[in-house]
């Protein structure tokens, strides 16, 4: 199971939802029952002194970001 953040233009809320990565994909809805579309999400972290700071993806490496798994990618 992964977590996924969405975003509701109709209600202007963001909303993180729990599925399955093979449901990644599929549409969908706010509390409201409006079409909400998948955003990506920031990842951050905190350093001592209490810095936060937002890791950046790997350039290049297709899928993975990275060429962390076995597509060769």
């Amino acid at each position: 199971m992964a977590i996924y953040e969405y975003y509701c233009p109709t209600c202007r809320e963001k909303f993180e939802e729990r599925r399955p990565m093979a449901e990644a994909s599929v549409a969908a809805s706010c509390k409201k029952g409006h079409r909400a579309e998948r955003t990506i999400s920031a990842f951050a972290m905190s350093r001592s002194g209490g810095e936060v700071a937002l890791a950046e993806m790997p350039a290049g490496g297709g899928c993975c970001g990275g060429g962390g798994c076995a597509c060769a990618n």
